[in-house]
């Protein structure tokens, strides 16, 4: 189980490795005239992410569950994939990447890297890994209840950031 405690707490760190990258970039973002819509949800969000990894924690070590290898090196496999597709959308996105909703006037939408296929490629790196990460080490409640609660954050906040970007002037949008 110490594997598991530092593979949760090495993903705790991506996070807030995410949030000092998030901070640079909403500066950025607010010095271009950059506005934020949808932020009443972020709080939520915040909540979610802390709950996902405490759960991890919480339901391995309180209710013993096994480590079964088949299950447990696959989802490893997809946690890290789900890490990898992240930091491609936020290495793709560039200063405009973060954890809020803001969009800056006259940037038209990224359509490259994982956006060539996928509108919101980040939200599929959550919820892989919201499934991904609890099951490792058979924490079946938390990857259940993540996804629940995740699903429905989920459908506020794709909307949010989909009406956010129909804001955006024709031109820019067709950019």
């Amino acid at each position: 189980m110490i594997w598991y405690t530092a593979l949760v707490l090495a993903v705790a760190v991506e996070r807030l490795t995410e949030l000092v990258v998030a901070r640079r970039n909403t500066r950025w973002s607010l010095a271009r005239g950059g506005t934020e819509a949808g932020g009443g949800h972020y709080p939520a969000m915040v909540v979610l992410h802390t709950a996902l990894l405490a759960g991890c924690l919480a339901e391995v070590h309180l209710t013993g569950r096994p480590f079964l290898p088949a299950l447990g090196w696959t989802m490893v496999a997809v946690t890290v994939a789900a890490q990898l597709l992240r930091w491609w959308c936020v290495t793709t996105l560039g200063s405009r990447w973060n954890t809020r909703v803001i969009v800056v006037p006259g940037l038209p939408p990224v359509t490259e890297g994982p956006y060539r296929w996928l509108r919101h490629p980040n939200y599929v790196a959550v919820a892989a890994e919201g499934i991904a990460l609890p099951l490792v080490h058979g924490a079946w409640i938390t990857a259940v209840a993540f996804t629940v609660l995740n699903a429905a954050l989920m459908a506020v906040r794709i909307r949010c950031e989909d009406e956010a970007l129909a804001r955006l002037p024709v031109a820019a949008a067709r950019a």
